[in-house]
């Protein structure tokens, strides 16, 4: 008898372990019951289910990165080789309605949707301008016409990244030609800049150099000659060495011995 309750609850405990589902972090869980899923979503925790009547379908909600490679069209007509990264998660509260009308094969859905947006929003742009300061329009204008079909699905667009653009050759060629010459311009630019700004530095010197030279030759008068000749004499007159002093009573000149 003791064995048989033995038994019976070690088959009880390893059933009830088998009825239980782990939803990890970043994960979500909905129970289907006989085909039909159910509205609660479950995360982080067990999920208790009778193995025989239903199971549980596990979906990430955390961003995921879908890699893509294509070729874009631009204004011109050219085609243009990308690498494109998007970042999506799904709306937790609305996984049950993305499995029901999506299924779990949502990625192709928002490759499609990706495609369409491309397309009409590249059709727009020069291909120079995948290849600079405007890429980040480009994405941005994608990312808002993919989240008009897909953010009512329960599906969100954190971000369209355009990683890698590979421009046709000649096109290439020509875009770092003119980045060259305006670097060169802006160069020369500066060099001119500097050139302007040490010529007035220049004028500016002398200007005050000649206005000096002329208040000082306004400001020597008689008068004032004659009292620095003075102070000089007195100068003079108090060293002990022996000198010769020359002078026509105005100014004096000294030879030292």
């Amino acid at each position: 008898m003791k064995q048989f309750a033995l038994i019976s609850s070690v088959v009880l405990i390893s059933f009830t372990l088998l009825n239980c589902a782990v939803i990890r972090p970043g994960e979500a869980g909905v129970k289907q019951h006989l085909g039909q899923l159910q509205d609660d979503v479950k995360t982080e925790g067990t999920l208790v289910y009778n193995p025989f009547t239903s199971k549980v379908v596990k979906e990430s909600i955390k961003i995921n990165n879908l890699e893509l490679s294509l070729n874009l069209p631009s204004k011109e007509g050219l085609s243009v080789d990308s690498q494109i990264s998007i970042l999506y998660r799904l709306k937790q509260d609305m996984i049950p309605s993305i499995l029901r009308n999506i299924g779990q094969g949502y990625p192709e859905v928002i490759t499609s949707v990706f495609r369409s947006a491309a397309s009409d929003v590249c059709a727009q742009f020069f291909a120079k301008d995948m290849h600079s300061g405007m890429r980040a329009n480009i994405e941005e204008s994608i990312k808002s016409k993919m989240d008009e079909t897909l953010a009512k699905q329960g599906i969100l667009i954190e971000g369209v990244l355009m990683k890698s653009i590979s421009l046709p050759r000649g096109l290439s060629t020509s875009i770092e030609q003119k980045l060259q010459a305006e670097q060169d311009a802006m160069r020369m630019e500066f060099v001119l800049q500097q050139e302007k700004l040490e010529a007035e530095r220049k004028i500016i010197s002398a200007t005050g150099t000649r206005d000096a030279q002329k208040i000082l030759a306004q400001g020597l008068t008689d008068q004032i000659i004659k009292i620095r000749s003075i102070e000089a004499f007195n100068k003079l007159s108090e060293s002990s060495n022996a000198k010769i002093i020359i002078t026509d009573g105005k100014t004096p000149l000294l030879i030292n011995q």
